[in-house]
């Protein structure tokens, strides 16, 4: 990989991915239009009613001071026999590089995101990671989350576990460009956070 290529941000990131892939995103329907399809198919109608839950009696808005259909409100770091830590998204975001994670070297984690969606159905949303060392990426990555309907009740996606990197040499700082976006290329979050990778959780 060149250094032009690493230097690109995770908005870049999924458009190169999309591109490659080829991928073309459905075109968006309303709720109202997604009931009326196939109404003569009585159990794919009662899935879909089941699916879309309170968003089918009529718009859900949780927060209506907040235009955005998507929001984003914390970040979970979930690793086996550990208490969670979180990050609050819902403050100000150029705070946060000031909290720091501590992961043992080595063991095996989750990143848990929670979100609101209101008002309509978001199609594709994907979360996007890029984590850096000094400076130079050493890892990026796009968790495709899928679609949801609205919900007065927060919503999550879990990534599918990893293990954190060991030895002396990854052990140190991280810092973490993290980026929720969907098919339409909507930037419903963008943030910056930092881990550190030690030998034990409390070295």
């Amino acid at each position: 990989m060149t250094d032009q290529q690493e230097a690109k941000t995770p908005e870049e990131l999924v458009d190169n991915e999309e591109h490659e892939s080829n991928y073309k995103p459905p075109p968006e329907k309303t709720i109202e239009e997604i009931l009326q399809i196939d109404q003569e198919d009585e159990s794919l109608r009662k899935y879909k009613e089941a699916l879309l839950g309170q968003a089918q009696t009529g718009p859900v808005v949780v927060e209506p001071d907040n235009p955005r259909k998507v929001i984003v409100k914390r970040l979970v770091l979930v690793a086996t026999d550990r208490p969670e830590i979180a990050l609050d998204l819902t403050g100000d975001l150029s705070q946060l590089k000031k909290e720091t994670f501590i992961i043992k070297e080595g063991v095996s984690y989750r990143i848990r995101i929670e979100f609101i969606v209101q008002r309509e159905i978001v199609h594709g949303l994907k979360y996007v990671q890029k984590t850096s060392k000094l400076g130079i990426p050493v890892d990026k990555m796009t968790h495709m989350v899928g679609s949801y309907a609205p919900k007065n009740d927060i919503q999550s996606y879990t990534t599918p576990p990893e293990d954190a990197p060991s030895g002396l040499m990854a052990r140190g700082s991280y810092t973490v460009h993290s980026l929720f976006t969907d098919d339409d290329k909507n930037e419903h979050l963008k943030w910056e956070w930092t881990f550190e990778i030690k030998k034990d959780w409390k070295d």
